[in-house]
């Protein structure tokens, strides 16, 4: 089995786990538990309560009352929204992303998944022009040499001969 760190480990691809931990243990007054980190993960990886419990073999209830009197306390106190209910889990991660600890995928990758390494960017000018930035970019991407379309053969009717 996992260890508890390596369960719901793909939060860390999606949200800033770390200032995350550090923010949430300002707010709680001390560190966060194992087990609290490991419940938040899960939330932010998208699971309910329901499906934390059954991933990890514990109560649902258990977790359920875990994370009202631990996580949701804290995240509450966190993004200021202490004398708000929590309707649904979803709300949580909802607060958190509006709190800005979601994690922006970098666009410089982003950019080289689309276009080929040889591929030039250069900004040409910057403005600010009637209230508007404007930003004019030389792109250069390589493409192949055109190769030609395949050749088919064609029946009279127009259809391909199988």
């Amino acid at each position: 089995m996992a260890s508890i760190d390596e369960q719901f480990a793909q939060a860390a691809n999606y949200w800033d786990l770390e200032t995350l931990y550090t923010d949430l243990a300002s707010a709680k007054g001390k560190r966060l538990t194992p087990v609290e980190k490991l419940h938040l993960r899960g939330l932010l990886c998208g699971h309910s309560p329901a499906e934390i419990a059954e991933k990890l073999g514990k109560s649902v209830k258990g977790v359920e009352v875990e994370l009202c009197n631990t996580l949701y306390q804290y995240v509450k106190n966190l993004v200021g929204k202490r004398d708000e209910k929590v309707d649904n889990w979803r709300n949580i991660c909802e607060w958190l992303q509006e709190a800005g600890y979601k994690a922006q995928p970098p666009a410089q990758s982003q950019a080289r998944n689309f276009f080929p390494e040889s591929s030039v960017v250069n900004i040409t000018n910057i403005s600010i022009d009637n209230k508007q930035l404007v930003i004019i970019i030389n792109l250069r991407i390589p493409i192949s040499p055109a190769s030609e379309p395949p050749k088919e053969d064609l029946n009279s009717n127009g259809l391909t001969d199988i």
